[in-house]
């Protein structure tokens, strides 16, 4: 209490650990099963559902640093799951799309992704889940409009 920083306690500790501990359960899976690392399947899921982003707006998406989505969407584009196409709009820029190969690995991604999250879940009754779902929601309002941490502006 006086200044003392208890990790146990400290929800920024907490949310990154579970994060981690959730991200590496899957992981696991996708990594023996489909080849794919974390940041990529990251990646196919988002363009999965927003096809025709660019690396930028993926990055922004998934609050992955831009390094993490180049080297994921990079291994991808090698693995033939994700096509970069220059925009149709602005030649200078080139947009993301999943592949028919990328497409299928999502297809069979997913059921495995929403069972582990039933089984995690599980947890909570329905109520609590409902809750949960509100306050991540609010959370993560709130830390966008807070901005870096040494800001006081809110």
């Amino acid at each position: 209490a006086n200044g003392e920083l208890d990790l146990g306690h400290f929800l920024p500790y907490r949310l990154s650990v579970l994060s981690n501990t959730v991200s590496s359960a899957l992981a696991g899976a996708y990594a023996r099963r489909f080849g794919l690392t974390i940041p990529q399947w990251r990646v196919v899921a988002v363009l999965a559902r927003s096809p025709g982003l660019s690396a930028a707006g993926v990055a922004e998406r998934t609050a992955m640093d831009k390094v993490a989505v180049s080297r994921a969407v990079a291994g991808l584009t090698r693995s033939g799951r994700v096509r970069r196409v220059l925009a149709v709009s602005d030649r200078r820029r080139s947009v993301l799309t999943l592949t028919a190969r990328g497409g299928a690995v999502y297809r069979r991604i997913v059921p495995l992704a929403l069972a582990y999250e039933r089984r995690l879940l599980a947890e909570l009754s329905p109520v609590e889940q409902a809750q949960f779902d509100r306050l991540l929601g609010r959370l993560q309002k709130r830390s966008w409009l807070l901005g870096p941490a040494g800001d006081s502006r809110v």
